[in-house]
This record gives C-alpha cells, sequence and structure tokens, in this order.
C-alpha cells in the first residue's frame, strides 16, 4: 500500500502537508453543512426543490430531512477527533 507521499512523485512534504490541512478543514465542513440544509429543508415553504423532493415526506426514514441528518452524523467522525485532540491537549 502506498502512503500519500509516494502516491504523488515528485511532491514536496510541504505541498503534502498542505493538502492534509485542507482535507482535514473539509472534512470539519461537512457536519455543519448538512446539519443547515436538514434544518432549511425542514423549514416549511421550500419551493421548488419541496415537490421535488417532498415524496417520501410520509416515512419516518424518507425524505430529505433525515438524509441530511444522517450524514452529519456518518462525517462527524472529524468532529469528534478534533474534540479528542483539544481534550488530550488541556489533559497534558
Amino acid at each position: 500500500m502506498t502512503g500519500p507521499v509516494s502516491a504523488v512523485p515528485g511532491a514536496s512534504p510541504d505541498v503534502v502537508a498542505t493538502a492534509r490541512h485542507l482535507a482535514r478543514w473539509l472534512g470539519l465542513a461537512a457536519t455543519p453543512t448538512f446539519a443547515i440544509m436538514a434544518v432549511l429543508t425542514a423549514l416549511p415553504g421550500g419551493g421548488p426543490a419541496e415537490m421535488l423532493c417532498g415524496a417520501g415526506q410520509g416515512s419516518l426514514l424518507g425524505g430529505m430531512v433525515p438524509m441530511y441528518l444522517l450524514m452529519s452524523a456518518f462525517h462527524a467522525a472529524a468532529w469528534l477527533r478534533l474534540i479528542a485532540e483539544w481534550r488530550g491537549a488541556v489533559s497534558r
């Protein structure tokens, strides 16, 4: 298995570190984005998108709001890692 450095021939360590930093922040952006999308979708008066995506609103697991909440929960691992790192740094 190749690591990130060997997967990009000629990549300097600075480029790899920058890419990892950006990927980490992008991972942190997913959870609040999906949570906001769930709230906005749940608000009444969704407009034309409500007609397209509102077909599954009758069931408990249907519709866009539960999907966005699940996606938010699945992407929460980045936040849990960050909180664990903060707690580890505070306890030292």
